[in-house]
C-alpha cells in the first residue's frame, strides 16, 4: 500500500500553519494537541451552512497544540484526521470526509474520488455544544482519542 500523496504536502509546503497558542490559555474554539514527539498534520470536518465541509493541512509540531476552528463552536459534532509525518501512526474513524494532497477547503463529502481528492475515515467529537473543545492526539494513534 503507498503513502497518501497530501503527506508529501506536509513536508514540501502548501501548508495552512494554525495559530499555535499554549496550552493554558483558554479560548472559544476546535483545537487540537499533539503530545507526540513528532510532526503531525491534521484535517477537521464539521456542517457549514453550505454542507460538510472538510479542510487541512494544519502542522502541528511536537507538544504543540493549534485551533482548527476559531470562535465559539456552532455545532454538536466535529471530525478530525490526523497523520504523523514519519508514518508511524494516523488518528482516524469511521467518518468519510474528502481530503486534498495539499492546503484544501471542500464542501461535501460524497464522491471524494470522482472529484479529484482522496477520502478519508475521520473521528467523530460530539462537543455535546461546549463553546469550546479540545482533542489531545497521544503518541498511541487510534480511532478516537481522548477528548476536553
Amino acid at each position: 500500500m503507498t503513502r497518501p500523496l497530501y503527506l508529501l504536502g506536509l513536508f514540501f509546503g502548501g501548508l495552512f500553519l494554525a495559530t499555535l497558542w499554549p496550552s493554558n490559555q483558554a479560548h472559544a474554539e476546535f483545537r487540537v494537541c499533539n503530545d507526540t514527539a513528532n510532526l503531525v498534520g491534521v484535517a477537521v470536518g464539521y456542517r457549514g451552512e453550505e454542507g460538510w465541509i472538510s479542510e487541512g493541512w494544519w502542522q502541528l509540531p511536537a507538544t504543540t497544540c493549534a485551533t482548527v476552528v476559531p470562535g465559539p463552536l456552532q455545532s454538536r459534532y466535529y471530525y478530525l484526521y490526523a497523520e504523523d509525518a514519519s508514518g508511524s501512526g494516523r488518528w482516524t474513524g469511521y467518518t468519510n470526509m474528502c481530503v486534498a494532497e495539499e492546503e484544501f477547503e471542500i464542501t461535501g463529502v460524497q464522491d471524494c474520488f470522482t472529484r479529484g481528492y482522496q477520502q478519508m475515515g475521520f473521528s467523530e467529537y460530539d462537543t455535546g455544544r461546549e463553546e469550546s473543545w479540545t482533542v489531545q492526539l497521544s503518541s498511541r494513534p487510534s480511532t478516537q482519542e481522548s477528548q476536553n
